[in-house]
């Protein structure tokens, strides 16, 4: 069957408009907008232009830069990922804050990078990710990170900031997802954090000097997972649990967290949960043996009593797991009298 003149000129114009648009797009990417350009090469020239920027050169495109990431149909600058150099030092630059289409910034595993986080990070008013770990940036984590209304994940860990986890991130409509973990924090937790958040959280704390005791309102908040592991924290962690919350993973290992875990109802999904190194009493719930997905249990160095739960899954855990308890008994542990 031949095709008619009309489906050919059909075709044909569908094929133009395609070409055209393709080439709208080239042209875009390709554009570089001054401004991003601008401020792509006061960023360098805030570092001492550094050779990790070679490639950031006047007469070159910046969406062809390495670290750089340009939206393909508006050719602004939309991501910048500057990592793993040991040899870049000197303060993050204010000049960061005239790439003001900026949806994701990382900058990873640069350890001569020192000073606070800056006050031009809050004009970047589109970031959704956030990401500042393994580098020396000191001082406070931000109170102004609160104004970044549209960030959805928070990476501030492996660094060597002070003070308080600050009450205003719990402002940030979109954060699921927050990782502190390995600073020097202290104080206690923000009681309405994650209370926006639109989907499953992620918090992650490990490796602070934080204190205080859980957040009443953390029961309602749909944890995926938590880490509070080696910090001080202390009182009745029992919210965090439930039945049929999503939480698949739970550290609490080393604070002196204290309840009773035999009245706990565990998550079905959970996969991961290490609560060694506390003072949690009670016994150990024989629904343990049920959770098909437990990988990983530990409730070592507690104040436990009774038989631990048989069958399930429960040959996958030695008696490692189990201990220095007040008074655990049964497989694998010497039998209970």
């Amino acid at each position: 069957m031949q095709s008619s003149p009309k489906m050919k000129t059909t075709a044909l114009l569908v094929l133009l408009l395609l070409t055209s648009l393709l080439a709208a797009a080239s042209s875009n990417k390709d554009r570089c907008h001054p401004a991003d350009k601008a401020a792509l090469l006061a960023i360098k020239a805030a570092l001492g232009n550094p050779y990790h920027f070679a490639s950031w050169t006047p007469d070159t495109p910046c969406c062809d830069w390495y670290d750089v990431d340009c939206d393909p149909s508006t050719g602004r600058v939309v991501g910048l990922s500057v990592f793993q150099d040991a040899n870049l030092t000197g303060t993050i630059p204010d000049a960061i804050a005239g790439l003001v289409h900026l949806q994701n910034l990382m900058l990873h595993h640069l350890p001569a990078i020192s000073g606070p986080i800056p006050p031009a990070i809050a004009k970047l008013s589109n970031l959704s990710l956030l990401i500042i770990s393994y580098t020396g940036v000191s001082g406070p984590v931000p109170s102004f990170l609160g104004k970044l209304t549209a960030l959805t994940l928070l990476d501030l860990s492996f660094n060597s900031l002070t003070g308080a986890i600050p009450a205003s991130l719990a402002d940030l409509p979109s954060l699921s997802s927050i990782d502190l973990s390995r600073n020097r924090l202290t104080g206690s937790l923000p009681p309405l954090l994650f209370s926006k958040a639109p989907q499953e959280a992620y918090l992650r704390l490990s490796h602070n000097n934080l204190s205080g005791t859980i957040p009443a309102e953390f029961a309602a908040v749909s944890f995926a997972e938590v880490d509070l592991s080696r910090n001080a924290f202390t009182g009745d962690a029992s919210g965090l649990f439930g039945r049929a919350k999503a939480l698949q993973h739970l550290d609490l290992s080393r604070n002196a967290f204290s309840f009773d875990l035999s009245v706990v109802e565990l998550p079905e999904q959970l996969d991961s949960v290490d609560l060694s190194h506390n003072a949690i009493y009670g016994g150990i719930p024989a629904q343990v043996a049920n959770l098909s997905n437990l990988q990983f249990f530990n409730v070592s160095y507690n104040r436990l009593c009774g038989a631990v739960p048989t069958g399930g899954n429960m040959a996958r855990f030695d008696a490692y797991c189990y201990q220095h308890n007040k008074c655990l008994c049964g497989t694998p542990l010497p039998p209970c009298n």
